[in-house]
């Protein structure tokens, strides 16, 4: 029999705000005392004052069980967060913006997201992009070289944020006077409840309505000179795509492209890097650890970054029909047509069956079955650029950082879905490059 939400409100000792709502997030960061407390219970719907009635999944074979049933549990039936009651009254009201004109693999189910995820994602293998190392390596020594060889600053806003907007810039045709533009929006769009990166406007409706324009200017016009101009980049093959019955991909699904991969890229892996460099402070053991060990470190240190930061911190799911679902070690819960569930991939990183010592930052981690990339049908089409712009970082921080150390008080961006630091100063000492 599954649980009520009564029995949940007053029996799993936790407070389901904390779990969803941006503003905690902010003030408290990730909340993994309460995740923890739900890992060692049988599932359990929950109902967050402001928000849908949700399923919280935090386990790591509830995750990957979930993420393998597509027929069942649909990421298109709905949306992809959690929403708030004012956001399902003006999805009710069916007044269509900007973003819901743009339609992106993440939000498609099979058979149509095998489809279009095949279109770019020759792109993305280690083959694809022929001039990644040099685009990563590049970007990452630019970025740590502006630092100067010593000093104070915001890790953040100097470094974490700089790397993946170069990286992504390049591959999809933005232009370096279009950057800081792109990153405003982007950390808008990422960040709409966080007062610090929230635009200005009448409501949010309003705020949503012209941010969704002022993405659809900026790419349209890069998608219309890749057409008259091909290049030999990712701006070019999505610009002139092909779908397999031969005829072009349309202009909706090609702005969904640009959005998820621009957007979704830059943000998760900003969030990687500031993470990184977080853990490094809190474990400063696990930097000299990274200095002596071989090169294997590199990979290993990468898959722990992710690991830790898992900075998707969760993806919804809609249930199409009821379900009978069997949670790892718990037994059966009743899942009806229509509900909601969170995917914490956050604290799925955290569980004990699947991690020795899942709380401790361990660069050589290995094995590290992380879901920090998502899993199945949606496994992050971007995962081995983003490996490679985490590695090429880490490359440098183990060669040339000599010191590193806080100098105030870290800040957490007010974000449940795409979560991580806001602010990170620290105090740093460089060798040259």
């Amino acid at each position: 029999m599954a649980v009520t939400e009564n029995q949940v409100s007053e029996g799993a000792g936790i407070d389901p705000l904390d779990l969803i709502d941006s503003q905690r997030y902010g003030a408290k960061g990730a909340p993994h005392d309460p995740w923890k407390v739900l890992r060692g219970q049988p599932l359990q719907k929950v109902h967050a004052e402001g928000f849908q009635p949700f399923w919280p999944i935090t386990r790591h074979g509830d995750v990957t069980a979930i993420s393998g049933r597509p027929d069942d549990f649909s990421n298109e039936a709905d949306s992809i967060i959690i929403w708030t009651d004012d956001q399902m009254e003006r999805a009710a009201s069916g007044e269509p913006n900007a973003f819901s004109q743009m339609r992106t693999i993440i939000a498609m189910d099979p058979p149509e997201h095998r489809t279009f995820r095949k279109v770019a994602s020759g792109f993305f293998t280690p083959k694809g992009i022929e001039r990644l190392d040099e685009i990563v390596t590049t970007s990452a020594k630019a970025v740590i070289d502006s630092l100067g060889p010593e000093g104070e600053a915001d890790f953040v806003d100097k470094v974490a944020q700089r790397h993946p907007l170069r990286v992504l810039s390049t591959i999809l045709g933005i232009s370096r006077d279009q950057e800081d533009h792109l990153l405003e929006l982007t950390q808008q769009l990422f960040a709409a409840d966080d007062p610090d990166y929230a635009r200005e406007a009448d409501s949010r409706e309003q705020s949503t309505a012209e941010l969704g324009m002022e993405f659809y200017t900026m790419f349209n016009a890069i998608i219309e000179d890749r057409r008259a101009n091909p290049q030999d980049d990712l701006a070019t093959m999505l610009a002139t795509a092909t779908m397999p019955d031969g005829e072009p991909m349309g202009l909706v699904e090609i702005l969904g492209y640009y959005l998820i991969v621009f957007n979704a890229g830059h943000d998760t892996t900003r969030h990687s890097l500031a993470g990184a460099i977080g853990a490094f402070l809190e474990n400063p053991e696990q930097l000299q650890v990274l200095k002596a060990a071989d090169e294997s470190v590199i990979h290993t240190a990468t898959e722990e970054v992710v690991r830790w930061t898992a900075p998707v911190n969760y993806m919804k799911r809609t249930a199409v029909r009821d379900i009978t679902f069997t949670s790892e070690g718990f037994g059966d819960v009743q899942i009806e047509a229509g509900d909601s569930l969170a995917l914490f991939y956050n604290s799925a990183n955290r569980d004990d069956r699947v991690f020795t010592d899942p709380y401790n930052f361990d660069v050589t981690r290995s094995p590290n079955k992380h879901l920090g990339f998502g899993w199945a049908e949606h496994y992050c089409l971007g995962a081995h650029l983003a490996r490679a712009s985490i590695a090429a970082l880490i490359v440098e921080i183990r060669n040339r950082v000599e010191l590193l150390e806080p100098v105030g008080e870290a800040s957490y961006t007010a974000s449940s879905f795409v979560f991580g630091h806001k602010t990170l100063p620290v105090r740093y000492r460089i060798s040259p490059s």
